[in-house]
């Protein structure tokens, strides 16, 4: 993938871009995996 940039203009939205799909995808993991982390921890018993 060979990606010419003409302008500034269009290496900050390119980058802007690839920034803004990393945050969601690390948006969305994050969650799972504390889920997954946490989701075999057995209930404490309190008396």
């Amino acid at each position: 993938m060979d990606t010419v940039f003409y302008t500034l203009h269009d290496f900050i939205l390119y980058t802007k871009a690839v920034v803004y799909l990393l945050m969601g995808g690390i948006l969305i993991t994050l969650p799972l995996f504390w889920h997954f982390l946490t989701g075999r921890d057995e209930k404490k018993r309190t008396f």
